[in-house]
């Protein structure tokens, strides 16, 4: 009995250990990664589909008024094992004025305390600076004309989309970018970028590209659904 005690004595004692030095594991990561991908969500699919599930009340930020095309989904350090998520928990408090300010490209807050605390956190950065590299990565970004402000649904394929990013971006390399898909519609367009911010290869997240022949793209509807 004695020993069974002294056994459940120490591996207590090792986990607590463990537990302790997590954070401190996840500290010491900050900042060292790979290259950034940029997410840019189609907002009229991801407003059709709220209002689908009859949660576009919840995103009216997004999906009231004022009518969105492409919009910031988030900036998103990433290694050879993926996405690193979650990196300080927890995390840094936003200050509400720097939320503000980035819901021209976010436009909604909770997206932009969502992105700090899942993404932001494991890019070494300050909030500030962090935020400053969003808007930097977006103004490098040029969107394809076509996709500026459809007045009309647009079917279109993945392969095309891509073509007309890497047109409307010279740099951007064949396997620089993946198209996503949610249904039948485009959610969103992702581009690699390095910690400098210009367009770099990722065939990890090309390879992820949808695979569907054809895709639509609602168009940016503003007014309350």
């Amino acid at each position: 009995m004695v020993q069974l005690i002294r056994r459940g004595a120490r591996f207590a004692i090792l986990l607590l250990s463990a537990v302790a030095s997590a954070p401190h594991a996840r500290a010491a990561a900050l900042g060292q990664f790979d290259y950034y991908v940029l997410a840019l969500s189609w907002s009229p699919s991801f407003c059709a589909a709220a209002a689908e599930r009859r949660s576009a009340g919840g995103n009216r930020a997004q999906c009231g008024a004022r009518a969105y095309a492409f919009v910031v989904h988030g900036l998103w350090p990433q290694d050879g094992g993926g996405l690193l998520e979650n990196c300080q928990e927890p995390a840094p408090r936003l200050d509400r004025r720097l939320v503000a300010a980035m819901l021209d490209l976010m436009p909604a807050p909770r997206l932009v305390f969502h992105e700090w605390d899942k993404h932001g956190t494991c890019s070494g950065l300050g909030a500030k600076a962090y935020f400053d590299a969003v808007r930097k990565a977006r103004a490098a970004v040029t969107i394809p004309p076509a996709y500026v402000d459809p007045q009309a649904a647009l079917t279109v394929t993945p392969q095309a989309v891509e073509r007309a990013f890497r047109a409307a971006n010279p740099a951007l390399p064949p396997d620089g970018i993946a198209v996503e898909c949610s249904g039948k519609s485009l959610s969103e367009v992702r581009l690699c970028l390095t910690k400098d911010l210009t367009f770099r290869s990722c065939p990890q997240v090309a390879r992820q590209s949808c695979r569907r022949d054809r895709l639509s793209m609602p168009p940016p509807r503003g007014g309350d659904r």
